[in-house]
């Protein structure tokens, strides 16, 4: 359960922006990137909240991670994922569906200080920050301090795609805390091609499987949706279950679209606003997704923030 909150601008988090290739560099510093979803931790009195990206009060869903926080040594406002982690000892995106409903082991890695003691610290370089995080995080189970690693970028990401980690994250060493934007000072480097996209309906089932056959995708674009194509594998019984059961609440007569769709015969539009992620095999000549596979659903932002992620390259720089 989560309630509605308007975060202030300076809990905002920073962003990244996705780069094309891993590279090495003496200013940089690089970390695992964890496949989770973000969470901004206040501290104030010993008492804890927890916030997603979108700005929601998350406290009371995890409230374990929230009572472990409570140890933080003073007031702080820490930037971290949220995780959970598989039997491979590997985050897994996909996990988190159960968090909730207490069938996966939760971890909170925290990578960022941006407040303590009343102090802004967002000015400070990235690694003075880390520092200072480091010191104040308590000894738990569900606390991870996020470590790094100097210069070896590339060496680092093969040993992210050894490990079927969803990738890795760069960032400079001297870089400030920009609440609420997304800079080149933070890069993401992908093992695999990830999208987040939007819902817009879902088409009839086929053969044995139950209750429909793919969903519909969209991302936004010019203030309009845009198709990129459907999605039909990645589905437990579970999921095609309680999916189904949120995407029949959501039923609407109108396509979202502009224009026709493929399979728009047999496809009960929803309206656009549940976020899901998904991996694939690269983007068409169209602007469609290959090969997508379901991941799962996200609740950290709002729907009409969700556009195509593009590839930015650090010789544009």
């Amino acid at each position: 359960m989560s309630r509605t909150s308007t975060l202030p601008k300076r809990l905002q988090p920073m962003l990244a922006t996705l780069t094309d290739a891993p590279f090495d560099d003496p200013r940089w510093v690089f970390e695992d990137k964890y496949d989770g979803f973000r969470m901004i931790a206040e501290n104030r009195g010993g008492k804890v909240s927890l916030y997603s990206r979108n700005g929601k009060i998350i406290s009371r869903s995890y409230v374990d991670v929230a009572k472990a926080l409570e140890g933080v040594k003073g007031d702080a406002v820490i930037d971290g994922e949220l995780v959970a982690i598989g039997k491979d000892g590997v985050s897994h995106f996909q996990l988190l569906q159960n968090a909730l409903r207490h069938q996966a082991k939760l971890l909170y890695c925290a990578f960022d200080l941006m407040f303590a003691n009343g102090e802004d610290l967002r000015a400070l370089s990235l690694l003075e920050r880390k520092k200072r995080l480091k010191a104040i995080l308590p000894r738990h189970k569900l606390i991870a301090f996020s470590n790094h690693r100097k210069a070896k970028g590339t060496q680092f990401f093969a040993e992210a795609e050894r490990r079927h980690l969803e990738g890795i994250m760069a960032k400079r060493a001297d870089s400030p805390y920009a609440s609420g934007r997304r800079t080149a000072d933070w890069l993401k480097v992908k093992t695999a091609q990830r999208q987040e996209v939007v819902i817009a309906g879902f088409t009839a089932p086929r053969r044995t499987r139950p209750f429909f056959g793919a969903l519909v995708l969209a991302v936004r674009e010019d203030d309009a949706w845009r198709y990129i194509g459907h999605v039909g594998t990645g589905f437990s019984h579970q999921v095609l279950e309680e999916l189904y059961g949120k995407l029949m609440r959501l039923k609407t007569a109108k396509s979202p679209f502009p224009a026709k769709v493929k399979d728009e015969g047999v496809t009960t539009w929803v309206r656009p606003s549940l976020i899901a992620e998904v991996k694939f095999a690269e983007w068409t000549a169209k602007g469609e997704l290959r090969q997508p596979v379901y991941l799962g659903l996200r609740s950290d932002k709002k729907a009409k923030d969700v556009v195509r992620e593009r590839t930015w390259s650090r010789k544009q720089r």
